[in-house]
């Protein structure tokens, strides 16, 4: 698989222009949960004192085998993570520094992978910067370079660093390529092992087909008309239930007009597409059975099960290629999981005491 066609898998087709400025922030590489390695707590050198009523937002949160990551850069990408919660009203200040320290876990990881990618040799040409861009205006509705452009500032980003944003995100894939994907493999025995032991994962849902008899009742009506309508409805029960065929009842009888037509065919439906009252009536009978009389706010229905298809299991030839992408991703986090860890243990890093901004 190129490079191109696994950032276009990052890029799905419904992709918002804001997740767009964002260089693809919507599907990231996988990260693993934050893990926590026996790393130094240094306390930072002492610090002139600040103006009353002032925050000091700069400084050292952490060194990562000799780079620095500054307070600064926690804040910024914290930002949008605290904004997000605040939408949703779930930050007060223990929360607030809770996501500053997962943005620095996270700022850690990408910086050890960048590093990686560096120590690696890891090149993206300018081609394939060209060719991602291209897939990416292509999937929002075909932008033209100037609407590209204008959107870019409107959100306060240029093309370059746009492409900066993307030259990154090639060269962490092709990192994860070399050091996880290359390493993962799915046989197809697992697969098939898999299939046996969740072959109620792969049923399909069970369908109905059914027949009604339709007497319009006004619920507001008086009452005679609608003791003649239930007299109607049990003369015609009476006679869908002795035999008389059903189809040729709702031709005659029903007030649905679409009866007159197709004797009554409701189709197929699967449990919660039909109307609750008469799918009740239905679940408990066997195909050729005609339930109870059913009033619902419309009127009176007779029903008749014509069928019933009980949920088959899809052969495995059908979701093998969905297994397999499933245990290949869950494997490939795994794997990422425990090449992340690997690389922080071989890693000098020192978590800098930032008086509580973080």
């Amino acid at each position: 698989m190129t490079m191109s066609s696994h950032y276009r898998r990052l890029l799905p087709l419904t992709l918002t222009l804001a997740l767009l400025l964002a260089g693809c922030a919507s599907t990231p590489e996988p990260v693993a949960e934050p893990l926590k390695p026996a790393v130094t707590i240094l306390p930072q050198a002492a610090l002139p004192p600040l103006p009353a009523g002032a925050v000091r937002i700069n400084g050292i949160a952490a060194i990562v085998n000799d780079e620095v990551i500054t307070i600064r850069e926690v804040v910024r990408e914290a930002l949008p993570v605290i904004a997000e919660n605040q939408r949703n009203g779930l930050v007060d200040d223990k929360a607030r520094s809770d996501l500053r320290k997962m943005v620095l876990e996270r700022l850690i990881e990408k910086k050890l992978t960048d590093q990686k990618v560096k120590e690696l040799g890891i090149r993206i040409g300018d081609d394939e910067i060209r060719q991602a861009i291209d897939d990416v205006k292509r999937q929002n509705n075909n932008m033209s370079q100037q609407q590209l452009v204008d959107a870019l500032k409107k959100q306060g980003y240029s093309l370059v660093q746009y492409e900066t944003q993307i030259r990154e995100q090639l060269e962490r894939l092709r990192l994860v390529s070399m050091e996880v994907r290359s390493k993962v493999y799915v046989s197809p025995k697992e697969a098939e092992e898999y299939y046996a032991a969740n072959l109620s994962k792969y049923a399909e849902d069970e369908q109905f087909r059914a027949r009604h008899i339709f007497i319009k009742v006004d619920e507001k009506g008086p009452a005679e008309e609608l003791q003649k309508a239930m007299i109607r409805a049990l003369d015609i029960l009476h006679e869908a239930r002795n035999g008389k065929d059903f189809a040729e009842l709702a031709r005659q009888h029903s007030d649905d007009p679409a009866a007159k037509k197709d004797g009554g065919d409701l189709g197929s439906f699967k449990r919660g597409e039909m109307l609750a009252d008469l799918e009740q009536a239905l679940l408990p009978l066997k195909p050729g059975e005609v339930g109870e009389l059913v009033k619902t706010p419309s009127g009176l229905h007779i029903v008749k099960l014509e069928g019933r298809d009980s949920g088959k299991v899809k052969p495995f030839e059908q979701v093998k290629a969905e297994i397999e992408d499933q245990l290949y991703r869950t494997r490939q986090d795994e794997r990422f999981s425990q090449w992340l860890k690997e690389l922080r243990a071989k890693a000098s890093i020192e978590i800098k005491d930032s008086n509580g901004l973080i």
